[in-house]
């Protein structure tokens, strides 16, 4: 299974957005500063995720949450 998901940083109002395999490993790697570009933000935890039975799908997902249409998807799906 792959997935694409949505982090939110618990310390600051910083949401970041993926996709990969083994979403707990995936979440682990973030938290121990491995991404450089949002070592700033961590510690992080995951907030929603979607399951998908191949990376292209996922892929497909996390470009789509990364738009402004997909941003507002979001917040409908985080604000319920």
């Amino acid at each position: 299974m792959f997935y694409a998901y949505v982090l939110k940083s618990l310390n600051h109002d910083y949401f970041y957005k993926g996709h990969c395999e083994k979403i707990d490993v995936r979440l682990k790697e973030h938290n121990a500063g491995i991404t450089k570009s949002i070592k700033p933000y961590i510690p992080f935890k995951v907030i929603y995720f979607e399951e998908f039975g191949t990376k292209e799908e996922a892929i497909k997902r996390e470009k789509y949450f990364k738009t402004s249409v997909g941003r507002r998807y979001l917040k409908t799906k985080l604000v319920a």
